[in-house]
């Protein structure tokens, strides 16, 4: 988000930053980079009087659930403005992954057509077009959906080039030591990871590395998440990192065992910008290396996780080269000009032709038509009932 936002600024867009969350104590604070903040309620009529004086050229619904909420008004209030969903990741895709897993069968169409794909879908549809993040979601989206490639553009991280100096400063092989993992606990994967490391992978690197720690990072660490904290087997819960970079840079490996999730994975891209070798598991991997080679082993077995591990802890040789393909992908996959590039001619293109556009989106027009209306009476049902106690 902060680097969308960025992107904006750079077109020197005036940004209005709306939310109905409260904000937590590590929230970014946007007003100082000159960006309004406006608090808003959810199934409530003030919305409608705020976006229709705002009157946006452009409106970014962050992930489908905001399109679904706000969607109809914006449509109602502001029918010129383009709208543009922010998926993040395909939620459906990572929500069927989880139930697959959780039956501890293949993942395959039965698991991905859930009810969180339709409402999903619909949301992509009713919207002008979508940014996707990961490459395989857009085909799947071509392929199992039949999405229509105009709707959807492949937008990633938008990063900055890697220098050679910036390299050179950077820790080197003797100077780092232990293993990191680190992801909001909140998010289900990433707790899922943690105890997948706990029972089964990080005993078989202790047996072999004794005197090595596996330090854990991440935002909103819970009772249940702090219990798995063991001193003796320096499986250590450090919680909130106040700077990844920092604690990214001291760490020797990186582990992402991901067994369910979607999207491009921020640690492993924490990772090679710091010059952190990784193994990780195909669901962490996938969509992040292309053609390119990974920073580091890919594997699903426990086994095979824990001894990869080990072997590049104590091969510099290894690291050394998994480092390196780190800082490649980086300048080659993620360069943000490109990509900004090709987001501000699609924002260019539709406004041009907006009604053109969502005239050959028919199904996004009957979408909004028929689908936003119980959405709309659902809401404005809440809102009475709310009035009343």
């Amino acid at each position: 988000m902060m680097q969308l936002i960025a992107a904006f600024q750079q077109q020197n867009y005036q940004i209005t930053f709306v939310s109905p969350c409260a904000k937590s104590d590590n929230a970014f604070n946007l007003t100082t980079i000159g960006i309004s903040q406006v608090a808003i309620e959810l199934n409530h009529e003030s919305f409608d009087t705020f976006v229709k004086q705002l009157n946006p050229d452009i409106i970014l619904f962050d992930r489908f659930m905001m399109e679904e909420q706000f969607g109809w008004r914006v449509a109602e209030q502001c029918p010129d403005a383009l709208r543009i969903l922010d998926t993040e990741d395909l939620h459906c895709l990572r929500k069927g992954r989880q139930l697959a897993f959780k039956d501890n069968k293949p993942f395959d169409e039965s698991y991905l057509f859930n009810d969180i794909a339709k409402r999903e879908i619909a949301s992509i549809y009713r919207c002008d077009f979508s940014l996707m993040i990961s490459e395989v979601e857009i085909e799947i989206l071509k392929t199992q959906f039949k999405v229509p490639d105009n709707l959807l553009l492949y937008l990633p991280f938008l990063l900055e080039e890697i220098s050679e100096s910036s390299t050179n400063n950077l820790p080197v092989f003797d100077e780092r030591e232990h293993f990191i993992t680190i992801g909001n606990f909140l998010h289900e994967p990433n707790y899922n990871s943690i105890l997948y490391l706990k029972e089964s992978i990080w005993p078989l690197i202790k047996k072999q590395l004794p005197k090595a720690e596996l330090h854990i990072y991440g935002a909103y660490a819970s009772q249940k998440v702090n219990q798995l904290q063991n001193n003796k087997d320096g499986f250590l819960i450090k919680g909130f990192a106040n700077d990844v970079n920092e604690v990214m840079q001291n760490a020797k490996i990186c582990l992402a065992p991901l067994r369910f999730g979607a999207g491009l994975k921020g640690k492993l891209i924490d990772a090679m910008q710091n010059g952190t070798p990784c193994v990780m598991t195909t669901i962490a991997a996938e969509g992040m290396f292309g053609n390119s080679q990974p920073n580091g082993f890919i594997t699903d077995s426990p086994k095979d996780f824990a001894n990869k591990a080990v072997k590049l802890y104590e091969s510099e040789f290894d690291w050394k080269t998994y480092q390196n393909n780190g800082f490649a992908i980086i300048n080659k996959r993620f360069q943000k000009a490109e990509f900004l590039e090709h987001l501000y001619s699609k924002i260019d293109t539709i406004s041009q032709n907006l009604s053109r556009h969502r005239r050959n989106n028919f199904t996004g027009q009957l979408l909004q038509h028929h689908t936003l209306q119980s959405t709309k009476f659902m809401s404005k049902w809440i809102e009475a009932k709310n009035q009343k106690e």
